[in-house]
C-alpha cells in the first residue's frame, strides 16, 4: 500500500479523537506569501490551540488502526470490517517533515491503534518524536499515550512531546468496563496521576539551582484527556464531577468532549441514534465556566442531572438565581460581574478598568462589547434599573430561548 493510501486510512481514522481540535479560524495559507503555516485543512490536516493561544494546523493521523482492543463505540475496535493501514515510524516522520517544510502544517498530532502490546505501540510512537527532533523539528508535537506502557516510555515520550495525553473515554468506570473490557479505569487515573508527578517534577526543576542546572524540558503544555458523549447513560452531571475531579487531581490543560458517533455493524449495547451536538457544545461552555469563570461543578447543574439545550449554562445558572441580581456594575466585584450573562472575561476586565474613569451607562454597553438584551435584565447602570416585575417574571427566559440556539459561546 502506498504512502498516500495510508494517509486517507489513517487520517479518517484519527478524526474520531477530538483532544486536538478546535473551533473554525479564518483560511490562510502559506502559499500567498503572507505567513508560516495553513488553516486550509487538507487531508490529515486539522486546527487546534498552542499554550500561548495561537490557532495552528496539525498533521492529525493514526501510526496504525489495526488494534488488539474491542472497544464497542471505535469504529478501530479489533471486530470493526475496516480497510487496516500501518505507517511505519520512518513514513510518519518523512510526512511530517514534507508538510512542514511546505508551511502546511506546524506540529503533528499522532495516535495509534494497540499493536502486539502497550510498550511495543508507546516505543513506536515514541520512536516518531525521538526522529523528528533528531532533525531539528520544532514544530508542535502531541502524542497520545498508551496507559498501560512502561513508565519510561512515558517519560521519554515527554522529553521530544510539546503535549501528552490519555484518554479516559468514558466518566462511568462501569460503563468502561462494559464497552471497553481491554481497558482498566483506575489504570488509566494511575498514569495521569504519574504523568502529573513528572510534570510537577519538572516545572519545579525548571528553577535554576544554585549550581546553574535546570531540568530537562518535559512536555511543556501539560496533559488532556478526551471523553466520550452519549455512548453510555451517563448524565451531563456526573460528565462535569468527573472532569472536575480531573482538573484538580491532575492538573489537566483540557478535558475534551466527543460526542459518540454511530459505527458501521455497532453492537446492541451502544444507543442507536448519537445525542445532539448541542449537548457536547453546551458541555464545553459549562467546562468553560469551571476553568475561568469560578464555577463549581455543582452549581452549575443544582438539583438537574442534564445542561439545558435551548440557552447557554450561564444563563441558565442566572435564570435559577434571580435573588443574586440585578447586580451593580459600577460597584460589583469581579467574581460577580463574570456570573453576568453576556459578561465575558476581558468584558469584565474592560468594565473594571471603565468604570474607574466614570460611572457606566446604557450608551457604554456598545462600546465595552456587552450584547445589551441579554445583559440588562440582570444589571444595575447609572441611568438603568430592570423593572423587578421584568426579572421575576416567568416568561424571562423565552426571551433568550431563540437568539441562544445558535451557537456560540455567549457568555
Amino acid at each position: 500500500m502506498d504512502v498516500q493510501r495510508k494517509l486517507a486510512i489513517l487520517a479518517d481514522a484519527a478524526k474520531y479523537d477530538a483532544s486536538c481540535a478546535s473551533s473554525g479560524t479564518e483560511k490562510r495559507d502559506s502559499r500567498d506569501g503572507k505567513g508560516l503555516g495553513s488553516t486550509d485543512g487538507g487531508m490529515g490536516i486539522c486546527h487546534s490551540y498552542a499554550p500561548d493561544g495561537r490557532c495552528i494546523s496539525l498533521l492529525k493521523i493514526l501510526l496504525t488502526n489495526a488494534c488488539n482492543y474491542d472497544c464497542l463505540y471505535c469504529v478501530n475496535r479489533a471486530s470493526s470490517n475496516v480497510a487496516r493501514a500501518r505507517f511505519t515510524v520512518d513514513e510518519v516522520v518523512q510526512l511530517t517533515l514534507d508538510f512542514y517544510r511546505r508551511n502546511y502544517i506546524e506540529g503533528l498530532f499522532l495516535s495509534s491503534g494497540i499493536i502486539r502490546s502497550a510498550d511495543y505501540t508507546m516505543e513506536q510512537v515514541v520512536s516518531v518524536a525521538r526522529k523528528l527532533r533528531a532533525q531539528n523539528f520544532r514544530g508542535y508535537i502531541h502524542l497520545k499515550t498508551i496507559p498501560d506502557a512502561d513508565d519510561a516510555l512515558i517519560a521519554e515520550a515527554g522529553l521530544y512531546a510539546d503535549r501528552l495525553s490519555i484518554n479516559i473515554e468514558l466518566s462511568d468506570p462501569q460503563s468502561l468496563s462494559k464497552l471497553a473490557p481491554e481497558k482498566n479505569g483506575r489504570a488509566i487515573r494511575r498514569s495521569m496521576g504519574r504523568l502529573r508527578l513528572k510534570l510537577d517534577e519538572a516545572r519545579d526543576g525548571r528553577k535554576a539551582t544554585p549550581q546553574g542546572r535546570v531540568a530537562p524540558r518535559f512536555a511543556p503544555a501539560g496533559q488532556s484527556t478526551q471523553m466520550i458523549i452519549g455512548a453510555d447513560a451517563a448524565t451531563d452531571q456526573s460528565i462535569l464531577s468527573t472532569s472536575a475531579n480531573l482538573y484538580g487531581s491532575y492538573n489537566l490543560k483540557r478535558v475534551y468532549y466527543s460526542a459518540f458517533s454511530p459505527i458501521p455493524d455497532a453492537s446492541r449495547a451502544l444507543p442507536p441514534q448519537p445525542p445532539p451536538l448541542l449537548r457536547e457544545h453546551r458541555l464545553y461552555q459549562a467546562d468553560w465556566l469551571m476553568r475561568f469563570y469560578g464555577f463549581e461543578a455543582g452549581e452549575i447543574l443544582d438539583d438537574s442531572a442534564m445542561l439545558a439545550l435551548e440557552m447557554d449554562p450561564k444563563l441558565a445558572w442566572a435564570l435559577r438565581h434571580r435573588d443574586r441580581f440585578p447586580l451593580d456594575v459600577n460597584r460589583a466585584s469581579r467574581d460577580e460581574l463574570l456570573r453576568v450573562p453576556g459578561f465575558g472575561r476581558r468584558t469584565v476586565e474592560r468594565i473594571l478598568a471603565a468604570r474607574g474613569q466614570s460611572a457606566l451607562r446604557v450608551s457604554d454597553l456598545a462600546a465595552l462589547h456587552i450584547p445589551r438584551n441579554k445583559a440588562l435584565p440582570f444589571i444595575v447602570l447609572s441611568d438603568h434599573r430592570p423593572a423587578r416585575q421584568l426579572l421575576e417574571s416567568a416568561t424571562l427566559a423565552e426571551r433568550f430561548k431563540p437568539r441562544a440556539m445558535q451557537l456560540g459561546f455567549g457568555f
